[in-house]
């Protein structure tokens, strides 16, 4: 493990990390290979297992590349459905037209070889290098430059729009019109204007490292840039960190701005497929989350979003951030983004059978439940008024010292979990409290206990409202036909009986079922029924 510069990787070396990590693509999908030829510099292919016969199929081969760290980007779009071979250079760093001439040779078609590169400077000058020397060779190749950021607004003379993450759908548009027979021209012509039609923005709340360097640029812990690109290059803005409902309008304003140059021109009715990439280093959750809120927004846009991708495409090795993809759709193009793949990185949009366009279903409301409380179905013992009493008593003052202990509990927990206990106890402890003052019936043990297991397990949640929830639910079983001094310590002793059941806790595992045996034991010396 390598812990050079700010982040920790778990690579063997800097020098080797894109070898190593070609040699880690082919061993997981066979189905790709890599060609390393030592000879030629940076010369390392990874191409589809059976290009050979593809290539003689007569079919149109598909090729593209760039620098690494982009994973999956640009090797996972290998394969049937999608691109024929890809060449990846060092680390943001473009191939060099040497090895995409390698490429260009091995999957060269009679029909034609369309390259489908993003648009940066490295990349549009070894490419373009490598088309012209293999149009002297006698191969019939034609390129094509993806530049579909939308973070610029203005028109001055530069490198350009930046080729982003709505490459990877020019991928999966040229592979269907290529598995489909298209010629090298009707494909071309097709994906141009698919490019045309697309764009792209991305924030980022966290900078990368290249393998034994430091991170790229930095950000304060409250900040997020916007329209980066995915190198690290500078954005538009620097942005306070705020709400994902509001970021994603800042992102898709900013993308449709009628008065930016780099805009994405799109009306209401118009429909798009919609892209939520994850730039290396944002949880599943964040993703999802950022999914539904572009959803709802270009919905109340009166836009018709058909098809909606949500993964990692082009990342920037750990950066923590997103991008949003906006492809303008027309009948042909949803064909071509439905057609079947066996690239492995190509997300799918789960439809239900039969359903033709995605749509944003309504939650389903709670199935109703017979009783909030399980009911027993016997008529179970009811104790005195002086008894009630009692019991009053001693739920009042548990429950009242648990919320009086929240800080000192979490202040204990925190020693070896993780800081909670007092704060999830203070939860069930004032939920029976509440109840106690709306009038909890006391009359009945059974239907009292399973009352208390119904509330702390609402009111508790996760692992502890269970565990007592057991506990009061196991207990109310023993007021089946009696309620004495034994029966009590009879009701302790199935709530720690089913306790033990379903946590696999025993005496002696330092669990609070250690600490309930000795209460129920205290309890028998006291009484005199120790068994």
């Amino acid at each position: 493990m390598s812990s050079e510069g700010r982040f920790k990787k778990l690579i063997n070396s800097p020098n080797n990390c894109v070898y190593d990590n070609l040699l880690g693509i082919t061993a997981i999908h066979p189905g790709l290979r890599l060609i390393n030829n030592s000879s030629t510099t940076g010369g390392r292919v990874v191409i589809r297992h059976d290009f050979e016969e593809y290539r003689e199929s007569g079919k149109v081969t598909l090729v593209s590349g760039g620098g690494s760290g982009h994973e999956p980007f640009n090797c996972g779009f290998v394969g049937p459905g999608m691109l024929t071979a890809v060449v990846p250079g060092e680390v943001f760093t473009s191939p060099s037209s040497e090895a995409i001439l390698m490429a260009l040779s091995a999957v060269g078609s009679r029909t034609g070889t369309l390259i489908i590169a993003a648009n940066y400077t490295g990349d549009r000058l070894n490419f373009g290098s490598a088309v012209e020397k293999a149009k002297l060779e006698g191969l019939n190749v034609e390129m094509i430059v993806v530049g579909e950021d939308c973070a610029l607004q203005s028109s001055d003379k530069s490198a350009g729009r930046r080729g982003l993450c709505g490459t990877v759908l020019m991928f999966k548009i040229a592979g269907a019109l290529a598995e489909a027979g298209k010629s090298l021209k009707e494909i071309y012509e097709i994906v141009k204007h698919a490019s045309e039609n697309s764009g792209t923005i991305g924030i980022s709340l966290t900078p990368c490292s290249i393998p034994g360097s430091d991170s790229s640029f930095s950000l304060g812990s409250d900040e997020m840039e916007l329209g980066l690109g995915v190198h690290g290059e500078a954005g538009v803005m620097r942005l306070k960190v705020m709400p994902a409902q509001d970021i994603v309008k800042k992102m898709v304003d900013h993308m449709t701005n009628p008065e930016s140059a780099s805009r994405l021109n799109v009306k209401k009715g118009d429909s798009v497929a919609v892209v939520i990439n994850n730039l290396g280093g944002t949880s599943q959750m964040e993703m999802n989350i950022v999914a539904k809120e572009t959803i709802s927004y270009l919905e109340l846009m009166g836009l018709l979003v058909e098809r909606v991708y949500v993964g990692t495409l082009m990342s920037s090795l750990e950066m923590a951030g997103v991008s949003i993809t906006i492809l303008k759709l027309t009948p042909l193009l949803v064909n071509c983004l439905d057609a079947p793949t066996s690239a492995y990185a190509w997300p799918n949009c789960y439809l239900p059978a039969g359903a033709k366009k995605r749509f944003t279903p309504e939650p389903i409301k709670s199935y109703s439940i017979a009783s909030e409380v399980p009911k027993l179905e016997t008529k179970c013992p009811k104790i005195s008024q002086k008894g009630e009493a009692i019991i009053r008593h001693a739920v009042s003052f548990s429950c009242s010292a648990l919320v009086s202990c929240e800080k000192q509990l979490n202040c204990l927990d925190r020693e070896g979990g993780d800081g909670d206990c007092g704060s999830t106890l203070c939860k069930g402890a004032q939920a029976i409290l509440d109840l106690l003052e709306k009038g909890l019936e006391l009359s009945y043990p059974s239907q009292l206990l399973l009352t208390l297991g119904s509330v702390v397990e609402r009111s508790m949640g996760g692992t502890s409202g269970a565990i007592y929830s057991l506990f009061f639910t196991g207990a109310a079983k023993a007021f089946i036909d009696q309620c004495t001094a034994n029966t009590w310590c009879y009701a302790v002793e199935l709530g720690m009986q089913a306790i033990m059941k379903y946590s696999g806790a025993e005496p002696g595992d330092r669990t609070m079922v250690s600490v309930v045996l000795l209460s129920l034991i205290s309890a028998q010396l006291t009484l005199g029924v120790m068994q």
